[in-house]
């Protein structure tokens, strides 16, 4: 894994501390000596990581992370201060100014190395996440903070996995103002519960006398719905070895036990707002998928959706010796429509005429909306005579129920004109399968319209 990794402290010798250290792990290192420097950094380069120390000249690393934070430009880097203070009260304002972690001096190598690896895979995720949002122009990376942060005072959904009822309670109350907290000591049945319910943070209390408590984080890692859940483990003062593996099997974050309240809170609220981040991230790379694929008006496929899977599927039918058939509609004099009743009564005939098809399609068939008023449905494993069969019942439901208008109460009576094909010998690409079926339409509209023909190849 490399990384770009900015070390801010205004100790030269902190700074090559930790630069040769980062180095030995092939890291590439940029260093500044103070806060403004930092944030000046942060702006003309792409940062991956920052190392920061709290007290120094000028304003201290408090300040720079929330600066650092309030900036949708840099909000998204992960931020680990490094620091001789070893006051909960520091961490916990650290973790509220948007830490993302706390290493005291002298900084352990291992946790150090655990620790930067850790919260780069997690940037990773949210990077490509987030220039997909972005590339796709849904909406700007600002809004998309802006949405995240609307949800902060909802409280989080939590699920505690420990062993011991006394601990499960103190931990619940803490929470009890910021989350909603389930707590179970059966890790399998943690383990269940967590891939059939919409929780935002794991707790795993490192206390079971029989059990490994890293195997069940594994798991969760291993699962796919539960792949993406932030996990913070709560672990013995001095169990570094355990810290380090869990990291290292992706375990987002950790606390030691005495645990101090203002810490939990703070760690399991930073958790939480990176968790739904990344889910709003999703949703959009999502909603642009679905929006690249649909036809905004009908809700139908576009043509983009139908020129891909129309080579999957006439491949599968090649493979599986299979029938393959495409039926091509077009609405008869839709001109017509749109010159005498403009074009907000054609886009409420089409919105009708694509709810028919909906309707009257099997479910394997795939409807899309191929431009205009013309609209195409590909029937898998479907011979010529069912293929046929179809249209006709399509075409019956389109003539035999006038379309209504819903802006003037006006019905109009409807027809379309249809064209099919089926894969044969003599047709071996799908572009020869479209062409086919667009003919025999063209012949249907040219023998009067309203009727079904079958190419003739």
């Amino acid at each position: 894994m490399t990384a770009r990794i900015l070390v801010v402290d205004d100790i030269p010798a902190n700074v090559k501390l930790l630069e040769a250290r980062l180095l030995a792990e092939y890291f590439d290192v940029l260093t500044a000596a103070d806060g403004y420097e930092a944030l000046a950094i942060c702006d003309r380069n792409q940062v991956d990581l920052i190392l920061l120390d709290i007290m120094m000249p000028g304003i201290d690393g408090f300040e720079v992370c929330e600066r650092l934070k309030a900036n949708p430009k840099t909000a998204h880097i992960p931020v680990v201060m490094v620091t001789a203070l070893d006051q909960s009260a520091d961490r916990v304002r650290g973790l509220k100014a948007g830490a993302d972690d706390f290493l005291t001096k002298p900084v352990n190598d291992l946790q150090l190395i655990s620790r930067v690896k850790s919260l780069l895979r997690l940037k990773t995720l949210s990077d490509e996440l987030r220039v997909r949002a972005e590339s796709a122009h849904t909406m700007g990376l600002d809004e998309l903070m802006r949405i995240g942060d609307a949800r902060v005072d909802e409280a989080g959904q939590v699920l505690l996995v420990d062993s011991r009822a006394n601990s499960q309670e103190r931990i619940i109350k803490t929470l009890k103002p910021v989350a909603d907290v389930v707590a179970i000591s059966d890790p399998q049945a943690a383990l269940f519960e967590a891939a059939e319910s919409a929780f935002e943070l794991v707790i795993v209390n490192a206390n079971f006398d029989e059990y490994d408590p890293l195997r069940l984080c594994s798991q969760f890692r291993s699962l796919e719905r539960t792949r993406f859940l932030p996990i913070l483990i709560v672990t013995e003062q001095g169990a570094d070895e355990m810290v380090i593996r869990a990291l290292d099997l992706g375990v987002n974050d950790y606390i030691v036990r005495p645990v101090d309240p203002n810490e939990l809170v703070a760690r399991s609220l930073t958790q939480i707002r990176r968790k739904r981040y990344n889910d709003r991230l999703r949703a959009s790379v999502k909603q642009t998928i679905e929006l690249a694929v649909t036809d905004p008006l009908t809700g139908l496929n576009n043509r983009r959706y139908l020129d891909n899977h129309l080579n999957v599927l006439f491949n599968r039918s090649m493979a599986r010796g299979r029938p393959l058939s495409v039926l091509i509609t077009d609405i008869d004099r839709f001109k017509q429509v749109n010159d005498t009743y403009g074009h907000d009564g054609g886009d409420q005939v089409l919105k009708e005429f694509a709810n028919r098809v909906r309707s009257t399609v099997r479910g394997a068939d795939l409807a899309c909306r191929y431009g205009g008023e013309e609209f195409v449905v590909v029937m898998p494993d479907t011979s010529p005579e069912i293929a046929a069969a179809v249209a006709e019942r399509l075409r019956a439901a389109i003539e035999s129920t006038p379309f209504l208008l819903k802006s003037s109460g006006e019905t109009l009576n409807i027809t379309a004109s249809f064209g099919i094909s089926s894969r044969i010998a003599s047709v071996i690409t799908p572009d020869q399968l479209m062409k086919q079926a667009d003919l025999a339409l063209y012949k249907a509209k040219n023998t009067g319209r309203n009727r079904v023909v079958a190419s003739a190849a």
